[in-house]
C-alpha cells in the first residue's frame, strides 16, 4: 500500500535520489520540506515536479512551528531526515551553520515528530518510522585495516561530523526516552548524478571536461568507501519501511578507493568519453595542493548487518557507477552550468583554521 513520506532536505543530492524513488519507483506519497540553500536544487526533482504524489514545502527544519504544522496537515507516515549541512570544508569555514541546522533543526524536527506521533492510534504508532541518515564520518578515521560497523565507537574529527554526531544521539535519545520509534543509518561516501559539484567526484568531472586544474588533497591518499546514490536510496527505503525501531544500519558500497585513484579513473573516462585535443589527456591536470585540517586518512563500511537483516546489497560496482556518472554530467550539461553560474563557481573551501 501507498504511504506518505515527508521527507527533509529532498531537494538535495541525497534527498532528491530518494524521492524519485519513492515516487517514480514505489508510488508512494512524498512532501519534500528543503530550505533551499545553496545545495537544494529543485532541478535535481524536475523528473517528478508534475507527478500527483509530489508535494513541495519550502521551509527551514530550525522552524519548530512549521515542522509541527506541517506534519499535522501531511499527515506522514514516514519522516526520513536529510536536511543538513554536509560539506566538511564549508564546516571549517562556518561551524556555526552545521550546529544550527544539524543540531538545533534535528532537535526541532524531533519534537515536532515526538507531538504528531502521540496523536495517532496504536496502530498508526506501530507502524511510524522516524528515519534519521547519517554519515560513517561521526566514527573518525580508520587505520589500514578493519572497518565501520553499528557499535563502532564515536570520534568525530570535523565540525560538521561533530554535528551530525550530535543529532544521531539526539536521535537515538528520543527513541530510549520518549518511545519515538526511529533509525538511524549511516552511509559512506555517495556520489552519482545531480551531485553538488563542491564534492571530489564531480568537481573533478568538471573541471576535466574544462580543462582546469584538478586538485587533489596531500598526496591524494585518503581512502574512501564509495556508494552509488541510487544504491544508498534504495537501502534508505528499505531501513525506512522494514528497519527495526532503535536499530542502527550502516550503509557502504564496497568499494575503497584512495582519492588520487578516484581522479585518475575520472580522467581516463573523461579522455574515452569526452576527448579534446586542446585539453590532451587530462592527467596534466592533477594538482596536488595543501591538505585540509583534520583530514581523516580512511573511511570504510561493514555492511553485513543491513544485508542480513534487510536484503541490500549495492548493485553497482565502482567501476560501472563511475561510468554512468561521467555520462549523466556529460549529457545534463545545462543542470551544472546552472549551478556553476550561481553560488559556486569550484573555489577552494575549508582552508581557514
Amino acid at each position: 500500500m501507498p504511504k506518505k513520506f515527508l521527507v527533509t532536505g529532498g531537494a538535495g543530492f541525497i534527498g532528491s535520489a530518494v524521492v524519485r524513488q519513492l515516487i517514480l519507483k514505489e508510488g508512494h506519497d512524498v512532501l519534500v520540506v528543503d530550505k533551499l540553500t545553496y545545495a537544494g536544487n529543485l532541478d535535481s526533482l524536475q523528473p517528478v515536479a508534475g507527478n500527483p504524489c509530489y508535494q513541495f514545502e519550502r521551509a527551514d527544519i530550525v522552524d519548530a512551528d512549521r515542522m509541527h504544522s506541517l506534519m499535522a496537515r501531511f499527515q506522514p507516515d514516514v519522516v526520513m531526515h536529510l536536511a543538513a549541512e554536509s560539506h566538511v570544508d564549508r564546516s571549517i569555514d562556518g561551524p556555526g551553520e552545521f550546529v544550527q541546522t544539524n543540531v538545533v533543526g534535528t532537535y526541532a524536527l524531533l519534537q515536532a515528530a515526538l507531538a504528531y506521533w502521540r496523536e495517532l492510534s496504536p496502530e498508526r504508532q506501530a507502524a511510524f518510522r522516524f528515519h534519521h541518515i547519517s554519515t560513517d564520518e561521526v566514527f573518525g578515521s580508520l587505520g589500514g585495516e578493519g572497518f565501520f560497523h553499528e557499535e563502532y565507537p564515536y570520534q568525530p574529527s570535523s565540525p560538521y561530523s561533530a554535528s551530525k554526531a550530535a543529532s544521531d544521539h539526539f536521535v537515538r535519545a528520543w527513541y530510549h526516552t520518549y518511545g519515538l520509534p526511529t533509525v538511524v543509518t549511516n552511509c559512506s561516501n555517495n556520489y552519482g548524478p545531480y551531485h553538488f559539484p563542491e564534492k571530489l567526484i564531480p568537481l573533478i568531472i568538471l573541471n576535466a571536461l574544462e580543462g582546469k586544474p584538478l586538485p587533489v588533497y596531500g598526496r591524494g591518499e585518503n581512502v574512501r568507501d564509495w556508494l552509488f546514490v541510487d544504491d544508498h536510496a534504495r537501502a534508505l527505503i528499505l531501513a525506512a519501511e522494514q528497519g527495526r525501531p532503535g536499530e542502527t544500519y550502516a550503509i557502504g558500497g564496497h568499494n575503497e578507493r584512495s582519492n588520487i585513484d578516484v581522479v585518475r579513473a575520472i580522467c581516463a573516462l573523461v579522455d574515452e568519453l569526452a576527448p579534446d585535443e586542446q585539453i590532451g589527456p587530462r592527467e596534466r591536470l592533477i594538482r596536488f595542493v595543501e591538505d585540509r585540517p583534520g583530514h581523516d586518512l580512511r573511511y570504510a563500511i561493514d555492511a553485513s548487518k543491513i544485508e542480513r537483516e534487510l536484503g541490500w546489497r549495492p548493485a553497482e560496482t565502482f567501476e560501472t557507477g563511475l561510468r554512468r556518472t561521467v555520462e549523466w554530467y556529460l549529457e545534463n550539461r545545462d543542470w551544472w552550468q546552472r549551478v556553476r553560474s550561481g553560488v559556486y563557481q569550484g573555489q577552494r573551501l575549508g582552508i581557514a583554521v
